[in-house]
């Protein structure tokens, strides 16, 4: 792998970080909720799922995860159900308080946020077809995958404390009304999220 294909990769990678999915946005909303160290221990959920992938695509099995009808249609109902369940407990929760967002672990702010990572098989797909454009074929891959998904997660914890910031920096201007408001607009995008990926096509 080159200098040049790092100084590519890494704008890139970026973007794929930052783009406002469900996982970035649950970071928001834990952050505006209940500070900026929450928004990020919750992200960290989703950072074992990625780099498990991450070592499957590695090791060849992610392309042939991605070339099973089955496997993939499971794995995306099953992901595409648990965002619109989380998406309705959202859009229905009754109007947050200070005392109602202390009274919820951190563990299950990671939790959800581990769950929506690895029910997302799309990922899979991503670092399958995102991840070759920058090795080189001439050399080992094993080494540069594995820098890859190191920079990969180092950009995700970027990007997760980029989000737990912006919602931090709205925490103040959030009143109950406007967090009982902002619930319903995630919980709306998460149930969204879901049918979209519910319905979407194979590839």
């Amino acid at each position: 792998m080159t200098l040049t294909a790092l100084a590519l990769f890494l704008p890139a990678c970026f973007a794929l970080n930052v783009a406002p999915g469900p996982n970035n946005v649950l970071a928001f909303a834990n952050a505006s909720r209940r500070g900026f160290l929450a928004g990020l221990i919750g992200g960290m959920g989703r950072m074992l799922p990625f780099a498990t992938m991450i070592a499957l695509v590695g090791l060849g099995l992610g392309a042939l995860l991605a070339l099973s009808e089955a496997a993939f249609t499971a794995v995306k109902l099953a992901g595409a159900a648990y965002l619109i369940y989380i998406g309705w407990r959202m859009w229905r929760a009754p109007a947050p308080t200070a005392q109602t967002a202390r009274d919820e672990p951190l563990s299950a702010l990671i939790r959800r946020d581990f769950l929506i990572a690895i029910g997302n098989p799309k990922a899979i797909a991503i670092f399958t077809a995102f991840f070759p454009q920058f090795t080189d074929l001439s050399a080992p891959l094993a080494p540069q995958y594995a820098t890859l998904g190191v920079l990969f997660l180092g950009l995700e914890v970027l990007a997760v404390a980029t989000y737990a910031a912006l919602g931090t920096g709205l925490k103040g201007f959030l009143t109950p009304l406007r967090l009982h408001r902002m619930n319903r607009g995630v919980g709306g995008f998460l149930i969204f999220s879901g049918l979209t990926m519910a319905l979407s096509e194979r590839h």
